[in-house]
């Protein structure tokens, strides 16, 4: 089966979105611009992931990678570095069966929740390895703060997105 993955006409809404989760995000907690520096990651689309990256039940998957800071050996100046793995195919789908779905609000939804686990793992607030109960709760408690953090924006279509996937899951999380 071949997955639809963005166009390059998608990847400005792309940019869009995670301008507009970063800068709420940023609000909601105070963040500097020297304490955003501290939450490592990137964003890969699609064309980008590699077959253990991709997933036929989330709209991303949050990847985490490990390695030592540049120019230091000791395990203790190890950082964590975070991929929000975006899963074209599955948004794509998704708006494809739901007209009232637009790619700009559900993706300023997933950016948001993906960058309020980073914010909560990098904090320690949460360990990333976790599962059974503790992640249903995590999910919970990132679905509630996402809701929390978008709740007053004013974008079109948004409040659709809010509603049809409060408290509904749509991350996974892997180590690497």
């Amino acid at each position: 089966m071949t997955n639809w993955a963005f166009e390059d006409s998608n990847l400005k809404t792309v940019s869009d979105a995670l301008d507009i989760a970063e800068d709420k995000i940023g609000d909601f907690y105070k963040f500097s611009f020297g304490q955003w520096k501290r939450h490592r990651y990137d964003v890969k689309t699609l064309s980008y992931l590699s077959d253990n990256e991709i997933t036929s039940y989330a709209f991303a998957l949050l990847n985490k990678c490990s390695g030592a800071a540049h120019g230091f050996e000791s395990k203790t100046r190890e950082r964590d570095f975070y991929f929000i793995c975006l899963q074209d195919h599955q948004i794509l789908k998704a708006m494809k069966r739901d007209n009232n779905l637009k790619l700009l609000p559900l993706l300023v939804y997933v950016f948001t929740h993906e960058l309020v686990h980073i914010v909560r793992f990098c904090n320690f607030f949460q360990r990333f390895e976790i599962g059974g109960q503790g992640k249903e709760s995590e999910e919970r408690l990132v679905h509630a703060t996402t809701y929390e953090i978008l709740n007053d924006l004013a974008l079109p279509n948004l409040d659709y997105i809010l509603e049809s996937y409060h408290g509904h899951r749509i991350c996974d999380m892997v180590a690497s």
